[in-house]
């Protein structure tokens, strides 16, 4: 898989701002069947950092509720939180947050 097709978009929230401010850590929702090690080589490709760590998350799609019925299901997620180097800078859609 290519790096573009691994990274799908940024996720930022509340959550992933602090923990860039705190622990220069970024978050990406993923492609569903990239592991850790092509994560890790996308996001050092596409944003010239360095990469400490890599951790995964999965994130089931909750049922959606239309008149007390289950009409469909929310898309099933994977997020990536990368930790990046102490002398990386942050790519720039996460700067200025």
């Amino acid at each position: 898989m290519k790096a573009r097709e691994i990274i799908l978009r940024p996720v930022i929230t509340e959550k992933t701002t602090l923990a860039q401010e705190r622990e220069n850590t970024v978050c990406f929702e993923v492609d569903r069947r990239a592991n850790k090690i092509e994560v890790r080589k996308a996001v050092e490709e596409l944003f010239d950092v360095k990469v400490v760590d890599v951790h995964i998350v999965n994130r089931k799609g909750k049922p959606v509720m239309r008149y007390g019925r289950v009409v469909s299901h929310r898309p099933l997620v994977r997020k990536a939180y990368v930790k990046l180097a102490p002398g990386s800078k942050t790519p720039e859609f996460f700067e200025g947050i």
